[in-house]
């Protein structure tokens, strides 16, 4: 009984043909794959170190000379 009804019903067939190829569902097709697409930038983002953009530039508030103890100290 079982063969006979494998040989019926293919095996991974679960909707026809004609209702995958509908415009609705390539619509949503997409909009999963874009999803996808912006939660693995997400995740990726939040495993890499944060940047901070100030550290790029020199910023006005260093001293112009050094407070330490050393006199040589870098500033």
């Amino acid at each position: 009984m079982a063969a006979v009804i494998a040989a019926v019903v293919p095996m991974g067939l679960l909707l026809p043909d004609s209702l995958l190829r509908n415009e609705v569902v390539a619509v949503l097709a997409a909009f999963v794959a874009i999803n996808t697409i912006v939660y693995v930038t997400l995740a990726v983002a939040k495993v890499l170190p944060k940047v901070y953009v100030q550290d790029w530039f020199d910023t006005r508030n260093r001293r112009r000379e050094t407070r330490s103890i050393d006199p040589d100290a870098p500033v």
